[in-house]
């Protein structure tokens, strides 16, 4: 979501400190300021959120959010969910929550917002910045906190104004995060985007002076923010190749999850978008159709039912409690081949004259993948 600052009319006067980033379309609640200003006034480093219900832009129907940690996936795309379970434990649906992040609207002191720099003027059009400055609130001596008591309402835009295609400019700004704050986790947004580790030729903008004001501040590594902030962010240490599989009897055509919902991948014509990622992993899983950033999902495996021709593609962690074939030895620019059939991965032409993903004995047939982290 986009930042933007506004001045609320009266709070700078009353505390001389109080600084609100909103969104420009926005209703409050009769008292939604006071909670916030109270947490403040405790702790001037937390930086809050309102809990914000959504409003229709055409029949301004208000439809009620319920109240939720603003976090996000290694897209650095935002999206909520659950408080850590002992804000649950606690019973009181009026204490506020922490979050790894924050969505576009704030509440901060004015003074600790700009000791940690304020907004990274770096960021361009559109995406990314509020993950930004989540991360860096939390590596850099604050915290993140949703606050039940304090209620607003989003008018919803009817489309993003900033750019036709605004992808571009997530990429880019996902890109300068990384750079700046991820550390040896930083290849972790160049897969979730698919794009090469190293020479993807997408210019992240000057990121010297943040990287400078990162060491001023003395801030923590982004590896104390996953174990002790965001745990629920997946590990990708074990991908060892990314992007597409392309066999080298058709260079055109790349595997593809097929059908959803369905559980049997189809060869296709390379589009190269998500549904055609595929991920090889250290302990010989192939995952199909995107790979999963929060620990609470599971990616989907391709498998060897162990009869008849036909792979099928199911969701991991059921199909290692029911025994399914999902471990592969693969090597790039050589056959895919289960380790309980034995059987390959490879392309057949059927009965009408279509080429498609079969499973047979091994005839020699060869696969690349898009993107290789480590040599395997």
């Amino acid at each position: 979501m986009g930042l933007a600052k506004a001045r609320i009319s009266g709070w700078e006067a009353a505390t001389g400190q109080v600084v609100a980033v909103l969104d420009a379309h926005i209703e409050v609640h009769k008292e939604w300021a006071e909670p916030l200003l109270a947490r403040i006034k405790t702790d001037r480093t937390i930086v809050l959120s309102p809990v914000f219900d959504k409003v229709l832009f055409d029949t301004l129907e208000v439809v009620k959010y319920i109240t939720a940690a603003h976090a996000f996936d290694w897209n650095l795309w935002c999206l909520y969910e659950s408080f850590r379970p002992e804000w649950y434990k606690l019973n009181d649906p009026s204490e506020p929550g922490k979050s790894p992040s924050v969505m576009g609207i704030l509440v901060a002191d004015r003074q600790f917002l700009g000791e940690i720099g304020v907004l990274d003027e770096g960021m361009t059009i559109y995406g990314g910045e509020n993950v930004e400055l989540g991360i860096r609130v939390w590596l850099c001596g604050g915290s993140i906190e949703v606050v039940p008591c304090s209620k607003i309402a989003h008018i919803e835009r009817a489309h993003k104004p900033y750019a036709p295609d605004f992808s571009k400019a997530m990429i880019r700004n996902a890109l300068r995060v990384a750079e700046i704050w991820m550390d040896e986790y930083k290849s972790y947004v160049n897969i979730a985007w698919n794009l090469p580790l190293k020479d993807h030729g997408i210019d992240i903008g000057d990121v010297t002076e943040r990287k400078q004001l990162r060491e001023k501040l003395k801030c923590k590594p982004f590896k104390w923010y996953l174990e002790n902030v965001y745990p629920l962010l997946e590990s990708w240490e074990d991908i060892m190749g990314y992007g597409t599989l392309k066999n080298d009897l058709l260079g055109g055509y790349c595997i593809d999850q097929g059908p959803v919902p369905g559980s049997v991948p189809i060869l296709y014509g390379c589009h190269y978008y998500k549904p055609q990622y595929c991920y090889y992993s250290r302990n010989g899983e192939i995952y199909i159709g995107g790979l999963k950033s929060h620990k609470y999902n599971s990616n989907r495996c391709l498998t060897d039912p162990g009869s008849g021709s036909t792979p099928g593609l199911h969701d991991c962690k059921k199909a290692k409690e029911k025994g399914l074939s999902i471990y592969w030895d693969f090597t790039q620019g050589d056959s895919i081949r289960n380790r309980k059939t034995n059987r390959c991965l490879e392309i057949g032409q059927g009965q009408d004259s279509y080429y498609h993903l079969i499973l047979q004995t091994c005839t020699g047939q060869n696969w690349t993948i898009q993107h290789v982290i480590k040599d395997f």
